[in-house]
């Protein structure tokens, strides 16, 4: 067999590099504490941890959705607290309004915070979130959702919709709500009239569903004042479902000419005055057009601008304080369980924070296990592959130093 000088020193490099580069890539990985260097390192765990990396992107992702979730949600809890603690200082506003003793005086003063708290109420409604989007707009972040007209009412500018984030795989959750359904959407319990009442002959107060539960099961009710006994009545109702009229019950007046009579019958509150004449009827039914909802600031704004009136009887005063607490009710009762709601969406917000920490520390634990280098082991073989590059090295020198004279 022949070696050229040529392919013993070529073959003596050759070993040197590849010595040296194996010894190179060892003390890379000891610096790095990486395993793999390359794909080619190990191919099928370069796979799982590309795979890793990315589920750790998306679960960052899903914590930056997390983190701007639970802050507009905070935020519209800490809202929605401050609407509830406006209202319940309107319904005592109310309350006193409907004091029989006070004076015009006094009225036009509680009128005045009446306004202001109006006016409170209607920045609350259009807080705006750190993105200056509004809270209460629906899908509509950039419009303003509440607007006063010229004449003092209200309207809705923003949609019903609920913008969402993504928070897991298949996971959105709602981080907004429309202010629709929670200050507009609230049940009028002034929705009704008397038929005719202007042809009555007796002073008949607006009729108030001061029972729920217990109008839904009516359309129409109808009182009759008896033609036999003086100020006996009998009250009828017409059912939903379309069956016959049923009667709810008898009952008389008190006859007090000082004081007006109050009805309580399905549901329904009512104020007679005077002496209704024999064999007259009261029908109470809902208003044409209908007027089923009544916002917030509607409601407040309709007693404000009943106490301002100068011309306001004692009797319009009750009235509009009547249907003006019932109606703050409501809405309270509507913030409430918005309120319900969003902490409901902060639990799940907290639960899947929670989950996804965990997840993610599960997937660091598997990138270790992949990625990571056993220095015990990569020490040792860094050791043994010093000592061949050294005894390459040395066998080089020998070897290169050979020549067909040194033979002779």
């Amino acid at each position: 067999m022949r070696i050229s000088s040529l392919q013993a020193f070529n073959n003596g490099v050759a070993g040197l590099q590849r010595n040296y580069a194996n010894a190179t890539r060892t003390q890379e990985q000891i610096s790095t504490g990486n395993r793999i260097l390359t794909p080619a390192d190990d191919p099928v765990a370069s796979v799982r941890l590309l795979q890793l990396e990315q589920q750790q992107n998306v679960l960052s992702q899903y914590k930056s959705n997390l983190t701007a979730a639970n802050n507009s949600l905070t935020q519209e809890e800490v809202t929605l607290n401050s609407v509830n603690t406006v209202l319940h200082r309107v319904r005592e506003l109310a309350l006193r309004a409907g004091n029989g003793s006070l004076d015009p005086q006094d009225r036009q003063s509680i009128a005045a915070e009446l306004r202001e708290r109006e006016d409170e109420l209607l920045s609350l409604m259009n807080t705006r979130n750190a993105r200056g989007e509004y809270l209460f707009s629906g899908f509509q972040g950039k419009t303003q959702p509440f607007v006063r007209g010229p004449d003092g009412s209200y309207s809705y500018q923003g949609d019903e919709g609920q913008r969402k984030l993504q928070i897991a795989s298949s996971l959105n959750i709602a981080i907004s709500d429309s202010g629709k359904s929670i200050f507009e959407n609230v049940v009028n319990a002034g929705r009704l009239e008397v038929d005719g009442a202007a042809a009555l002959g007796f002073p008949v107060s607006q009729p108030l569903v001061s029972d729920e539960v217990a109008f839904a099961n009516y359309s129409e009710i109808r009182v009759v004042f008896d033609a036999a006994t003086e100020g006996s009545f009998e009250v009828f109702a017409t059912p939903r479902d379309g069956s016959p009229e049923v009667s709810l019950g008898q009952g008389s007046l008190d006859n007090d000419p000082e004081t007006d009579d109050q009805l309580v019958f399905g549901g329904v509150t009512l104020f007679v005055g005077g002496q209704p004449p024999l064999g007259s009827e009261v029908i109470v039914q809902a208003k044409v057009p209908a007027e089923e909802k009544q916002g917030i600031l509607g409601t407040i704004a309709n007693l404000r601008m009943t106490l301002e009136d100068s011309t306001s009887s004692n009797t319009d005063i009750r009235d509009a304080v009547a249907v003006s607490v019932t109606n703050l009710d409501h809405g309270m009762v509507s913030v409430d369980a918005a309120r319900g709601n969003i902490g409901a969406r902060l639990n799940v917000i907290e639960t899947t924070l929670t989950d996804n920490e965990d997840v993610a520390l599960v997937n660091k634990s598997v990138q270790a296990e992949l990625r990571e280098l056993d220095y015990a082991e990569a020490l040792s073989r860094l050791s043994f592959q010093t000592i061949i590059l050294e005894a390459a090295q040395q066998s080089y020198i020998k070897i290169s130093g050979l020549n067909l004279f040194n033979r002779m």
